[in-house]
């Protein structure tokens, strides 16, 4: 079944103000008005504003890097669905390795958080993946059985179309090292069947499924080659567009 590629930007940490202005403004120049592709860039809290404003007009998405699952309360710090829907944000990321594995984040919260941006009508990206040591030791279909499963909960048919996955070797984020074609080919390919087995094959089949782990230009085209990997999401390549303008070339546009 064809999928839209999509093509996503997590500035994680990075830029000041008027940097992560330019910034959208060159991406949205570069995605120009493509229809076969998408593109979405999750800039930090203190950014949505600026960006959202230089973005309007495009077809480009802003997104948020991550949420509270409450909805509002003493939660010093955070930030809740509702006030980044009332941001403009259209996407969240949810579950990302630096929020599994630095800060602790466990399956059961991952999925709490998946259902507060459901809620609130945003789109989520929610991320899985294991890490070097669970690779070496076999169990990468063990921890990404045990991470989707965990979304079987909040998952409907009806979030057809606000739901996608990216598959993130850890091991592979920001080490220079990038899982082969062929790796990523076999995670995303797991990471469908066992969408279908609580979503139903259908809409698995319908689900995006990108990649992410030290993408650059040079692997792009690679990647985006294999038949179940829907699209990438770039980390450090994505704060400047003399990098990430190739690669969101890479994908295909009517």
């Amino acid at each position: 079944m064809s999928r839209m590629p999509i093509i996503a930007g997590n500035w994680k940490m990075h830029l000041t103000r008027r940097r992560a202005a330019a910034l959208a403004r060159a991406v949205a120049a570069a995605q120009g008005q493509a229809d076969g592709r998408r593109c979405v860039v999750f800039p930090a809290f203190v950014h949505l504003e600026i960006v959202r404003r230089n973005l309007k007009g495009s077809n480009v998405q802003v997104g948020a890097q991550n949420c509270h699952e409450m909805k509002e309360g003493a939660f010093t710090g955070e930030i809740s669905a509702p006030m980044l829907r009332d941001m403009g944000a259209q996407q969240v990321l949810v579950g990302h390795s630096e929020r599994r594995h630095v800060f602790g984040e466990t399956d059961a919260r991952v999925a709490a958080k998946l259902a507060a941006v459901l809620a609130n009508r945003m789109a989520a990206m929610v991320c899985v993946g294991e890490t070097l040591e669970e690779r070496e030791s076999e169990r990468t279909l063990e921890v990404l059985q045990r991470q989707i499963q965990a979304l079987a909960g909040v998952l409907r048919a009806e979030h057809h179309g606000r739901f996608s996955v990216a598959y993130e070797p850890v091991w592979a984020i920001g080490t220079g090292r990038t899982a082969t074609p062929r790796v990523a080919q076999e995670a995303h390919a797991a990471v469908r069947r066992l969408l279908a087995g609580i979503l139903g094959a259908e809409m698995a089949a319908r689900t995006p499924v990108l990649y992410g782990g030290s993408v650059k230009p040079g692997n792009a085209d690679e990647l985006l080659g294999q038949p179940d990997v829907d699209g990438l999401l770039v980390g450090g390549a994505s704060l400047d567009i003399e990098s990430f303008g190739p690669i969101l070339a890479a994908a295909p546009s009517a």
